[in-house]
């Protein structure tokens, strides 16, 4: 009988490489803001942010390929993934006001997954993971944050158009992640 480590369950180890990039990123958000805000240095804080975000594809692919995912790393890396997209949408709306809309969205939708989360936590005695839906909103997200950044005289259509459909992704991610954590709650309840 293989008595190995089972690379499906997360273990409670705090300190993993993908831990600290994640609290890393947290870091790195005053900066961004301080340097898109108070330097007015969109290229620089663009910069952050793309170090940023590679910083999340590697934790990623650290925590599953050398088994280091934690059940503090499925809390902490979307956190860091949230503010830091909530923190550069909040720095955007001041140039392109529209970027209020996906912002509120994403505020709504993040607080709303919390507190199922925590229920789901509760009930089901499980850490919902991301799914493909969150992966690719916050894809788009980070594409349409630095397409604006990168470019802060982007035509309006085509600005209007990107936040359109950033918003949609975000919207249709909600729908999903609400039917999956009432799934993971009424099952965890029939326990």
């Amino acid at each position: 009988m293989d008595q190995g480590i089972d690379k499906n369950v997360p273990s409670r180890r705090i300190f993993t490489i993908p831990n600290l990039l994640s609290l890393l990123r947290l870091l790195m958000i005053p900066a961004i803001i301080w340097l898109y805000i108070e330097m007015r240095a969109p290229l620089a804080a663009g910069l952050l942010l793309l170090l940023s975000g590679s910083t999340d594809i590697i934790d990623g692919f650290i925590a599953r390929r050398f088994n280091m995912t934690s059940d503090l790393g499925k809390i902490l890396d979307p956190a860091a993934d949230k503010l830091t997209q909530a923190a550069v949408l909040l720095c955007l709306a001041f140039s392109f006001p529209l970027m209020a809309v996906p912002l509120a969205l994403l505020i709504v939708r993040d607080l709303c997954m919390a507190g199922l989360c925590v229920a789901v936590i509760k009930r089901a005695g499980i850490v919902p993971q991301a799914d493909w839906h969150g992966k690719a909103a916050t894809a788009l997200l980070y594409c349409t944050m630095l397409l604006h950044v990168f470019w802060p005289g982007l035509p309006e259509a085509l600005s209007y158009a990107l936040i359109a459909v950033c918003t949609a992704m975000i919207a249709l991610s909600f729908a999903l992640y609400m039917r999956r954590n009432l799934a993971l709650i009424r099952r965890g309840d029939d326990k």
